[in-house]
């Protein structure tokens, strides 16, 4: 999982300092995961580190960028301490690639007043990923790439969502976007990529899942005859949870990626005091 941000939503630096100058709070956090191993980097930084244009952007010493066959991202960060995996930060670097199985240019407003937007550009593809940062040095699967803006903070609109990804037995993919806002009100997506072009499909009414070790709720949608299962949990935080989970959507299993964040729970001083333990500030490049 890489994500580039520019003005990170999840940054507590740049809600102190008033979500001004988004340029200055950039950073690209890097979570891999494998059979023997993990590691997690996510090193904000200042605009003297930033540079883009229409074809990628750099962050630092990790670049992502996309050509006419590919996404292509290489990543050098430094990765912080794991439980069970490493007792110290350690310099971790490799490479990323997506062969989309197609491009698409649908965007989706997941508030009514259109502050916030989602756009699932590469929704399916072959990914290749080598770095020397788990055992193994790497994997081929199947891989996702995705674009998220807005010009309001999430906790302004948004109570927590929930979001999952996965393939059917016969090889479309499937995208399940859940949102709560604070007034009440809930926007559900489900997608379908089939044959290259994505497809709304009716939405299953969403389960929760048992909560993690801090109590954020996690949600999936899930058969009403059926239980959502969790096969591993990847991260799990005081506002934010991603897992690998078993579900069934019309009498199909399915194995998906899943996250959730509450946005509340973000919004809490306490937890803005708490994420720099896993999001450093370094200015200089």
């Amino acid at each position: 999982m890489v994500i580039a941000f520019i003005g990170s939503v999840f940054s507590p630096y740049y809600h102190w300092a008033g979500r001004r100058e988004p340029e200055n709070h950039v950073a690209f956090n890097v979570a891999l995961y494998g059979p023997g191993g993990a590691c997690w980097a996510m090193t904000e930084r200042g605009r003297g580190s930033l540079s883009r244009g229409p074809d990628g952007v750099r962050i630092g010493g990790s670049r992502l960028g996309f050509d006419s066959t590919a996404l292509h991202i290489d990543f050098d960060e430094m990765a912080l301490p794991w439980p069970g995996q490493r007792l110290l930060p350690s310099r971790i670097a490799g490479s990323i690639r997506l062969v989309p199985d197609t491009v698409t240019n649908d965007s989706f407003a997941l508030d009514p007043a259109g502050h916030h937007h989602w756009a699932p550009r590469l929704p399916a593809g072959r990914v290749t990923v080598e770095t020397d940062a788990i055992p193994g040095g790497g994997w081929n699967g199947h891989g996702y790439h995705d674009s998220n803006w807005g010009d309001r903070p999430l906790e302004s609109d948004f109570a927590g969502w929930d979001w999952a990804r996965g393939r059917t037995a016969a090889g479309d993919t499937l995208i399940l976007y859940d949102a709560r806002l604070r007034d009440g009100t809930e926007r559900h997506l489900a997608l379908r990529l089939t044959d290259g072009a994505l497809t709304p499909v009716p939405a299953i009414q969403r389960q929760e899942m048992s909560r993690g070790f801090w109590g954020v709720r996690a949600g999936i949608s899930c058969d009403s005859d059926a239980t959502p299962e969790m096969v591993r949990a990847l991260e799990d935080s005081p506002f934010y949870r991603r897992s690998l989970v078993q579900t069934v959507l019309a009498g199909e299993k399915v194995a998906m990626m899943q996250e959730s964040l509450d946005c509340r729970r973000l919004a809490s001083p306490l937890v803005r005091l708490m994420l720099p333990f896993r999001m450093p500030r370094r200015v200089s490049s």
